[in-house]
């Protein structure tokens, strides 16, 4: 993904009320933007650490800009902007870094399937006859919590919406099409992602229950610069 134009350096003052972000500029003037994320952010909430914001143009828009990347205690980079993450997944599969996904003819965003009234990141589809098709849903989560060693864990905070995509995996597979449940880990010098059960073991539970059924689960990995942020390897799920 091709940052146009690059992201603007800043220094990371605070988060509050969820979706704003304290910052500092180069010349010492603060600025007040959005922050497109709804977990706890748990390690990256580094106060006085060089953060990476994108500005808008748009004249609606309460706040100038979005909060894109920030340093961890740890200081790795990680990318806060959840919003981001299924374009990465999209271009990673449109330019087959995602093997594991190729095959298809057909993908489409956010439709709405399930019992639970959801919408899946990814539909991707394959007409096998005239009256069915061969299909692969495929569900996003962003990843940016740091357990230590190069592990990344998900989710940083309890996620019942995360619970219920499970769930609807899971029916998914029963019904006989394939489901695909992607890490997508915007956090540099990582190598592996498992989940938070200490966070949230209601959704390790399930996540459980879902590999089980036959839910697949892949995790890659992203190269973040302020000029482009790219899924650029396989990570293993442990």
């Amino acid at each position: 993904m091709i940052i146009d134009p690059p992201l603007e350096q800043a220094i990371f003052l605070k988060r509050y009320k969820r979706f704003f972000a304290d910052i500092e500029l180069a010349d010492g003037s603060p600025l007040t933007i959005h922050c497109a994320n709804t977990g706890s952010m748990q390690h990256c909430l580094n106060s006085g650490s060089p953060c990476w914001f994108s500005r808008s143009n748009n004249p609606k828009r309460k706040l100038p800009g979005t909060l894109e990347i920030v340093t961890t205690e740890t200081g790795l980079l990680a990318g806060v902007n959840t919003s981001r993450s299924n374009h990465l997944v999209a271009e990673a599969i449109n330019s087959r870094v995602i093997k594991e996904l190729q095959g298809y003819s057909k993908m489409t965003g956010e439709v709405r399937y399930g019992e639970e009234k959801s919408r899946i990141d990814f539909l991707l589809e394959n007409p096998t006859s005239q009256n069915h098709h061969e299909q692969c849903f495929v569900e996003v989560k962003n990843v940016t919590l740091e357990a230590g060693s190069g592990l990344a864990q998900f989710p940083d905070a309890v996620t019942s919406r995360g619970t219920k995509h499970l769930r609807e995996l899971i029916r998914v597979v029963e019904d006989g099409q394939r489901a695909v449940l992607l890490y997508c880990v915007q956090l540099t010098g990582i190598d592996r992602v498992a989940v938070a059960e200490a966070i949230d073991p209601v959704y390790a539970e399930t996540l459980a229950e879902a590999m089980e059924m036959g839910v697949e689960v892949l995790a890659y990995g992203c190269k973040l610069r302020p000029e482009q942020i790219t899924i650029d390897r396989k990570l293993g799920f442990v």
